[in-house]
């Protein structure tokens, strides 16, 4: 087992976590143990506490404990942890950035984006700490109308291996600032990068033991969280499938829910647009992390005018992006999470081949590494333009009038970012107007977020939720109507 990785540092040493998982201290597991490896080369970079449902039950009872002090305590110290917990993250980057790395197959700026994002996260929920928590209603004479933000309890948060830090900090920190606990299981692929480097920098930076729980487990720990009689709300993060039944399941426990979920996206390039630019914002959408982004452009719609000149550019940019291990040179992709995930792609791509796509590029690979992918003649019913392809794959539609692109764009119900590339900005608000999307972008592709901005989507890419700023209020509390009278009035009964 490779434990060099934090064996110089204070912060993620695995002698702290290893085969443990976190209540405010580490603890044994009751689930065992689980191994996780680097999916670059298979080596074995380490061993997490396995938590089960009796874990998962035990974290949601002692959260609920802390959570009212927490709640109650001084806002300027709660915000001065957010702040303290940003700063462990810039004075330990390289140490972190190399976990993400390992753990995730990032390339190294891939690996700092994660941590200035997190970074940023933290510091908008030490802001939140100062903005308002409600209204002032309007009210009779001598009574006091307020409609308030009160916090869930205890928050349930399941997070993703592809931005494991970023996808989970975004609701933690929220949840944690809105006055919330927190029980956190993180993808069993990634438990130090998606778990343990949240509950070290909270540790360290002087959270209250009990308010944030970090436990990586299967099927039964997510279960149990979405069950849980003191979990008051759900976050899930992940693939739709797995949505459906997180939100089934929580439903029928009547908990709020905050589902963002896999993405169909488009990016639609319009005749007007420069063919060098359209294809470089092509390459980034589809190729960027090994295309394991929710954002990533699932389908690259181009005008008919354009296309040939675009698919060129593209071509060439996939058969000369380097492929390998991010630890080992200078790569543009690294490996994908696992051989499962590579034989998914595969078969998508291969099946689409047999329905009558063109592969241009790529659609070849060894071990984990995919090679950027360019697939042409996509069309509707090939599993290249409805699945999520969650992999380096450029799915291209050409159409022929702005009408048929709005329509191929809004042919799947889980547009979470939609691209639009035009000179013309009165055509693009026309296009964007009319296809459904969590988030537009004119003259920019699809992988985009920022800590302070709302993301999320509809249809088969969440339930409508959203992460971000001060929407972050109206995800991780609930309104209260309070009102205050001078003296109680005299009633006629």
């Amino acid at each position: 087992m490779n434990d060099h990785l934090g064996a110089v540092s204070a912060l993620l040493d695995p002698a702290l976590w290893r085969d443990r998982i976190f209540n405010g201290q580490w603890i044994s597991a009751h689930g065992g143990t689980h191994i996780f490896s680097e999916p670059a080369t298979g080596e074995q970079l380490g061993r997490i506490g396995l938590a089960n449902a009796a874990d998962v039950l035990a974290a949601g009872v002692q959260a609920r404990a802390a959570q009212k002090a927490w709640a109650t305590s001084d806002y300027k110290e709660r915000a001065a942890i957010f702040r303290r917990a940003a700063a462990l993250i810039a004075q330990h980057h390289d140490e972190l950035a190399t976990w993400i790395m390992r753990e995730t197959g990032a390339i190294r700026p891939k690996a700092d984006l994660e941590l200035r994002e997190a970074t940023a996260h933290l510091q908008e929920a030490a802001a939140m700490l100062t903005q308002p928590k409600g209204q002032l209603l309007a009210s009779a004479s001598g009574t006091m109308s307020i409609a308030r933000r009160v916090p869930h309890g205890v928050v349930g948060v399941i997070s993703p291996f592809n931005f494991p830090l970023i996808l989970s900090i975004r609701s933690i920190a929220p949840a944690l600032a809105t006055g919330n606990a927190v029980v956190h299981k993180p993808d069993l692929q990634t438990p130090v990068s998606g778990g343990v480097l949240i509950a070290r920098i909270f540790e360290a930076a002087g959270l209250p033991p009990g308010v944030l729980h970090v436990l990586p487990g299967g099927a039964d720990a997510g279960q149990a969280l979405c069950s849980h009689p003191d979990i008051g709300m759900i976050a899930f993060t992940g693939s739709t499938a797995a949505g459906h039944s997180v939100g089934e399941l929580a439903g029928r426990h009547l908990k709020k829910m905050s589902l963002e979920l896999g993405g169909k996206n488009a990016l639609i390039i319009l005749n007007d647009a420069d063919p060098d630019i359209a294809a470089s914002n092509a390459a980034w959408a589809t190729f960027l992390h090994q295309g394991q982004i929710c954002m990533c452009a699932g389908r690259v719609l181009l005008q008919r005018g354009i296309a040939d000149a675009v698919i060129e550019r593209l071509v060439e940019k996939a058969r000369r992006l380097p492929v390998g291990d991010p630890m080992g040179g200078d790569v543009a992709l690294g490996p994908m999470i696992s051989a499962r995930q590579v034989a998914r792609l595969h078969s998508i791509v291969q099946d689409s081949v047999a329905d009558g796509a063109t592969v241009l590029a790529g659609g070849t690979y060894e071990r984990q590494f995919y090679r950027p992918t360019v697939l042409t003649g996509a069309r509707a019913g090939m599993r290249c333009f409805e699945e999520e392809l969650f992999g380096p794959v450029a799915s291209i539609t050409v159409f022929d009038t702005d009408e048929e692109a709005i329509a191929l764009a809004s042919a799947t119900s889980g547009c979470l970012a939609l691209g639009v590339i035009t000179p013309d900005i009165a055509r693009a608000m026309h296009i964007a107007d009319r296809v459904p999307s969590g988030h537009v972008h004119i003259n920019d592709q699809t992988v985009l977020a920022e800590a302070h901005a709302p993301f999320g989507g509809g249809g088969t890419s969440g339930n409508g939720g959203r992460h971000g700023g001060t929407i972050d209020w109206e995800e991780f509390t609930q309104t209260q109507w309070l009102t205050i009278k001078t003296e109680a009035p005299r009633y006629p009964f």
